[in-house]
């Protein structure tokens, strides 16, 4: 049974998606270009700053525009869901109350609603360390590109009236700081899927749960609208997938916070104009327009935003502490990860992780 019509949702996407900021070809393609050599640049300067070691050599970023980053995003959600339904099986969708709604519903206007979802943060995204990636012609899984949203970077360079080569190269920092960190880290990227495979199967609810879940949802959406905090991601969740969500903060806001740290340190000799860039970003950040609010909001960019701030508090407070050859204990295994409370609460982590290890025998 076909849950979400993935054609339905590319094409959704593509067709409601706005155009990107008009830029002549040849300013195109040297912003293509420099956008793959920037990322090489920042690959050795995010090495040496870190002292992580990736386990494959990087390459140059993929440069897509927004109609690409959408088709790469339904297929990395191909990756991720489509084995949980098979692992879910066929009783389950077709007799549950879950695949009930899913046949009420139908799999067209589940992909239009993806789409429509996409073509909103198309236009958001500068870039990312595409983790799922569907199989090469040969079968093999690949394990992760990073890919540049090109307009999205030059409409936000020209918003922000930035130096765009270091703008661009800051964003390189903060990407290629992804790529280190799954590469460095061969573990990492099956926690997260398993992270995110444990979300989707414990979604089975019965009738009363869906009118709980559906009129929280409802709430979500007014509250939002009042200018409250409600979003829809925590307002449709269970208590067990909340507990898993927590672990998915977790790990997210390390990872994102970790970005953050490494664009803004690496320095202003890499970077002369870092200070004015993080500042007029976040400001650009802060600026949106009601109706954008109220969307980043309901998507759970508002709470994306809170892992930026609170990871990269998390990180800075520990290197500061112990120092980054300490820091990066962090990586080790999934039991040296952070919670969400050691987020929160960076000496916890170091209490747990750094000093026990420190101690003599």
């Amino acid at each position: 049974m076909t849950v979400i019509d993935w054609d339905v949702a590319v094409n959704t996407g593509v067709r409601l998606v706005r155009p990107g900021p008009q830029v002549d070809l040849s300013d195109a393609r040297q912003a293509v270009a420099q956008l793959r050599e920037l990322s090489t640049v920042a690959a050795g300067h995010v090495r040496d700053f870190t002292g992580m070691n990736p386990l494959e050599p990087a390459g140059p970023a993929t440069i897509v525009d927004r109609p690409g980053w959408i088709r790469a995003n339904v297929d990395g959600f191909r990756v991720v869901i489509e084995p949980v339904l098979e692992q879910m099986g066929a009783d389950r969708l077709n007799n549950g109350p879950a695949g009930s709604l899913t046949t009420a519903v139908g799999s067209r206007v589940t992909g239009m609603q993806l789409g429509a979802v996409l073509s909103y943060l198309a236009g958001k995204v500068l870039g990312q360390y595409e983790l799922f990636l569907p199989p090469d012609p040969d079968g093999n899984l690949p394990t992760g590109r990073l890919t540049l949203v090109a307009p999205n970077i030059v409409n936000a360079e020209r918003e922000m009236d930035v130096d765009a080569r270091d703008f661009r190269l800051w964003v390189c920092l903060h990407e290629e700081t992804h790529r280190m960190q799954f590469t460095a880290t061969p573990w990492l990227r099956g926690y997260v899927q398993e992270l995110m495979q444990e979300l989707l199967l414990s979604s089975e609810m019965d009738a009363g749960d869906l009118i709980d879940r559906l009129r929280a949802a409802g709430e979500a959406v007014a509250d939002a609208v009042r200018g409250g905090e409600g979003n829809l991601i925590t307002a449709i969740q269970s208590p067990e997938q909340r507990e898993i969500m927590d672990r998915v903060t977790a790990v997210m806001s390390l990872a994102e916070g970790h970005g953050d740290f490494v664009m803004d340190e690496v320095g202003p000799e890499v970077v002369p104009t870092v200070a004015t860039i993080r500042a007029r970003f976040q400001k650009r950040r802060e600026a949106a327009n009601p109706v954008d609010r109220i969307l980043r909001q309901l998507l759970g960019m508002d709470m994306k935003m809170r892992q930026y701030q609170e990871g990269a508090a998390f990180v800075s407070a520990v290197v500061g502490q112990v120092g980054m050859s300490e820091f990066n204990r962090v990586w080790t295994s999934r039991e040296t990860l952070p919670t969400l409370a050691e987020i929160r609460n960076p000496t916890a982590w170091i209490d747990r992780v750094v000093r026990p290890a420190a101690l003599p025998e």
